[in-house]
């Protein structure tokens, strides 16, 4: 079948955007093919700074006829309804239409045959759509074109576009449309200062290797491989080692055709600025790679670039510029830092007073305050010391008015622990004024300084607690603050450091610091814990655990302890893996079946203790007595926090709980037993929720 070759030549694509317009040019092109019966057997999309192209292959050469049917009017029916259905199926008289009997009457049927349509006639119908409604998240309309004013919307000007289809075995033709004045052909170019002629093209394999002859990688992962490759043994070769960067080299990528690598360097003295803001600076200003020495671990003063070009002078004129900025960068930057020294950390805090977090929650000054309040609160419950926590707190957002963070806010943190050890800050201290921002995502590292920890945690739970106040809640993918990450980091802080802590009274304790009226006081506790349990399953999920679970276990009401409810899920996903548990489950949701069927039948509920006098049979006897020794051998497990040996006690349940319902019929003809059976059915579902609400687990 044939193949389609689709290229989209322009001026320079941003590199940010360059993967997902390939991605968004293959789903839209398949996903209109589809649309119009032309199911594809493969598709893949590349860009390049100056490129989008796409190959289909095995479209079908032709669409396949369609015959459908279409209902008219009922036999009978008025002639202006006749006669619109008429010319809606195409049809000339009504001999030439089907009657179909309904209960409600006899209609006309209409059998309308489109035949299909050549796929190349297809394709010249929905490109030049796709092209006109593509979704760049910037574009601009260009400049008149052979006399006429543009009407393109397009990332940056489109010079061509190349569209063949054909078989392999035969010379491709050329899928004719027209986009503001550009005409399609087999014509496109190759690297702009090193192959800049025309290059003919008939299909995709010729058009890649002819692009490659032209001094252009056309596939973005070999350019990523041979700019981390060749990085890495030019590194080596001088004896470092490349520090490795994703999204630089995604980006790196992104800018070249043709990657070139060299390497540069720049003055020892700058070595002196912190390793992460020389880093910082080379990245952004020119997009470059820094270099370790392997012998200590430290940046060397090397820099390693990616040209777009082979130099006749082998790079050293691009290498002479590139220095000369890394220079002048690397010069301010040890500026910004020395500058920053000067001044201590607490000696910025009174220009928080003049700065707003949020207009209903107050300055940062105000929030400030909060965090070193909530803090403290929290800190003996991590083992963390009183003094240094409540200090940390103080100096930790102290380094967002430092010239080095307003200049690099990735930064930020990592500057204030170089800050605080400069001014002699005990390390438990420095740590925290870094490492109160994590962990920023589920990979990122947990702190385990108690002192860290404590400042961490006031920090997240002062910012959850204060949106929530102000009903600034996340809305489906919405979440401005970034709240959800903000609860993940306080679930990850709790769980991976074993804290024991009420999350009911730390919220408490931070919703009194607010000076704002919460809009609800009283279902905040409760729509916070909803907010941690729903970001607990999704935490739990991606670890592999059931989601049910934690819905099993929230459901018994007064959960606020997660170290106790991962440990309690943990137990109970174990549990339910085993024979016992399986089968255990089984029998409970029978018995809440059974009692829920009842319940709304009778309109009452069964509570109550069983009538023992009324025991007839041996198995109702044996299960009671189970019941009595699994309840009280549960619940004193689970006192003393041994969820294991609660779930192995629940494991006796299964044998007698079998026995019953192979040997007792629940609905006796006495009432009286009858009654007392579902009391029985009930007391298994309560004895049960000592460990957690197996109505909620899913089969």
């Amino acid at each position: 079948m044939p193949d389609l070759l689709l290229e989209l030549f322009s001026e320079e694509i941003p590199a940010r955007m360059q993967a997902k317009a390939a991605e968004d040019l293959r789903r839209m092109v398949t996903d209109k093919l589809v649309a119009e019966g032309l199911v594809y057997e493969g598709a893949k999309a590349f860009s390049t700074p100056r490129r989008l192209a796409l190959t289909v292959h095995g479209i079908p050469a032709r669409q396949p006829d369609l015959k459908t049917e279409r209902r008219g009017p009922k036999v009978g029916a008025p002639d202006a309804a006749v006669q619109g259905f008429l010319k809606a199926t195409g049809l000339k008289s009504l001999d030439e239409a089907k009657i179909q009997r309904d209960p409600k009457g006899d209609f006309y049927i209409g059998l309308i045959e489109k035949p299909g349509r050549d796929a190349i006639d297809v394709l010249a119908e929905i490109l030049p759509v796709i092209i006109r409604t593509f979704p760049w998240p910037k574009s601009m309309r260009w400049g008149a074109r052979s006399g006429k004013p543009g009407s393109l919307n397009w990332v940056r000007p489109l010079h061509a576009i190349t569209a063949t289809f054909g078989l392999e075995t035969e010379e491709p033709d050329i899928v004719k449309f027209e986009v503001d004045g550009i005409e399609t052909g087999q014509t496109t170019y190759g690297h702009r200062f090193m192959a800049p002629d025309a290059i003919s093209v008939r299909r995709f394999e010729d058009y890649e290797a002819k692009l490659l002859d032209a001094k252009v990688v056309l596939d973005s992962e070999r350019r990523k491989d041979a700019i981390l490759t060749d990085a890495k043994q030019l590194a080596f070769a001088q004896g470092f080692e490349l520090v490795e960067d994703q999204n630089l080299l995604d980006e790196v990528a992104g800018l070249v055709e043709w990657p070139v690598v060299l390497m540069g360097s720049f003055e020892q003295e700058f070595l002196a600025t912190p390793a992460e803001v020389i880093r910082a600076t080379i990245r952004n200003n020119q997009k470059c790679f820094v270099v370790s020495d392997p012998k200590t671990g430290k940046l060397a003063n090397k820099f390693i670039l990616v040209a777009n070009i082979e130099a006749t002078d082998g790079g050293k004129t691009i290498i002479a510029g590139n220095e000369r900025v890394i220079r002048a960068r690397l010069s301010d930057a040890k500026f910004f830092y020395e500058t920053d020294l000067k001044t201590k950390l607490e000696d910025r805090l009174p220009k928080f007073e003049q700065i707003v977090f949020h207009e209903k929650l107050g300055t940062q000054a105000e929030r400030i305050k909060r965090i070193e309040r909530l803090a403290a609160e929290i800190a003996p419950l991590v083992r963390a010391d009183v003094e240094k926590t409540k200090r940390a707190a103080h100096l930790a957002k102290a380094d967002l008015l430092t010239e080095v963070v307003g200049e690099f806010p990735e930064v930020q943190g990592l500057m204030g622990k170089y800050y605080a050890l400069a001014q002699g800050e005990h390390a438990s201290v420095a740590a925290a004024c870094e490492e109160h921002y994590k962990p920023q995502g589920p990979t990122d590292r947990v702190p385990t300084d108690p002192v860290s920890v404590a400042v961490a945690l006031a920090d997240k739970i002062d910012t959850l607690v204060g949106f929530w106040a102000i009903n600034e809640k996340p809305t489906g993918s919405k979440d401005p603050y970034a709240l959800r990450r903000a609860a993940l980091g306080v679930i990850r802080l709790i769980a991976d450091n074993a804290l024991r802590l009420s999350l009911t009274k730390v919220a408490a304790s931070a919703l009194a610091g607010l000076s704002v009226q919460p809009v609800d006081a009283q279902k905040l506790p409760g729509d916070l814990l909803a907010f941690f349990a729903d970001r607990l399953k999704v935490q739990l999920r991606e670890q592999g655990a059931r989601h049910d679970l934690v819905d099993a276990v929230f459901a018994l009401g007064g959960q606020d302890d997660l170290l106790m409810i991962v440990r309690r899920v943990e137990a109970l996903g174990k549990f339910l893996e085993t024979d016992d548990g399986k089968n255990l489950l089984a029998g409970i949701k029978r018995a809440s079946n059974i009692l829920g069927i009842e319940e709304k039948k009778d309109k009452r509920s069964f509570d109550g203790a069983p009538d023992a006098t009324l025991y007839g049979l041996d198995e109702e006897k044996a299960l009671a007595q189970a019941i009595g020794e699994v309840t009280a051998e549960a619940n004193a497990a689970i006192a003393r926090e041994d969820f294991a040996a609660a779930m192995t006690a629940m494991a006796k349940l299964r044998p007698p709980v079998d026995a019953f319902f192979e040997k007792v019929r629940v609905n006796d003809d006495d009432p009286k037993v009858r009654e007392n059976r579902l009391k029985l059915l009930n007391e298994i579902r309560s004895a049960t929720r000592a460990v957690a609400d197996f109505s909620k687990i899913q089969d």
